[in-house]
């Protein structure tokens, strides 16, 4: 993995386009990159949320996103995001964002903002019990677990580097600062929420040969802010498999205990045979 904490950020630099229409770059595959076939889903989801932010008020949060995978985004050409102000009222925002490319939609996000506001703080259940990063090895990552460099990830159950497929739960963390916007920190901690969602949305006791596993929907609910540039324990487990869809279910905690994001997606496993 290569590239640095900047380059992540880099790729949630919105240029304007016209009112509430933007652009954004995707990764590039690189060299002799045969696994990169298609953009990251969870790249697309942050550029997605982080332009429905620009046109909210910086004082109003993101509380929550819900969005589908519609078609898979290419790594060669820039994404169109166009944001609809739904509504705004007095202590919360709504806004739909379509992301495109080639004049067709790849994915649609409905994000919903919330002025923050006194009330009980209450939290269900811990944080994994897990040794901390600072006694992990820094992962050597699998070469399918493909993603921009600039994360300091530490696999809880290091995975062997042909093994398939990576287990949650794992240490995150931009390996360097990306100064203090919150916008930017929730648009990227919805960024990194769609990795190894999907594999890790199969059956423990599967034995099934897959051939077609990809993200179909994903919802972040934002409980606190938090800096994606501190150690978060992503941890998600399956919920259920039938058909060819699974769901899967995860939470981003702090270093201190504290649930920050809770985490639902829905993918397709569409066993080889089908």
């Amino acid at each position: 993995m290569t590239g640095t904490a900047a380059d992540v950020a880099a790729l949630l630099d919105l240029t304007v386009l016209d009112d509430d229409v933007f652009t954004v770059p995707v990764a590039p595959a690189r060299p002799g990159d045969t696994v990169q076939m298609r953009a990251f889903g969870g790249q697309v989801a942050g550029q997605a949320l982080r332009a429905a932010c620009r046109t909210v008020d910086p004082g109003r949060p993101p509380h929550s996103m819900h969005a589908y995978f519609i078609r898979p985004g290419r790594p060669d050409e820039p994404v169109r995001l166009d944001v609809a102000r739904s509504r705004d009222g007095r202590t919360f925002s709504t806004r739909h964002v379509t992301a495109a490319q080639g004049g067709k939609p790849i994915f649609e996000l409905i994000a919903s903002f919330h002025d923050p506001e006194p009330g009980h703080a209450w939290q269900s259940g811990t944080r994994p019990d897990v040794p901390p990063p600072d006694r992990l090895e820094r992962s050597a990552l699998p070469s399918f677990f493909r993603y921009p460099g600039g994360f300091d990830i530490r696999l809880v159950n290091p995975s062997e580097p042909t093994a398939f497929p990576v287990r949650h739960p794992f240490w995150i963390r931009l390996s360097e600062p990306v100064g203090d916007d919150p916008a930017l920190h929730a648009s990227l901690i919805a960024y990194l929420t769609d990795m190894a969602v999907v594999s890790s949305a199969i059956a423990p006791d599967s034995r099934i040969t897959l051939g077609t596993a990809v993200s179909l929907d994903h919802t972040v609910w934002f409980h606190r802010p938090a800096r994606v540039d501190a150690w978060l324990l992503y941890s998600v487990d399956p919920v259920i498999n039938h058909g060819a869809r699974g769901l899967a279910r995860g939470h981003l905690h702090t270093l201190d205990g504290a649930l920050v994001a809770s985490v639902a997606q829905e993918v397709l496993l569409r066993p080889a045979d089908a």
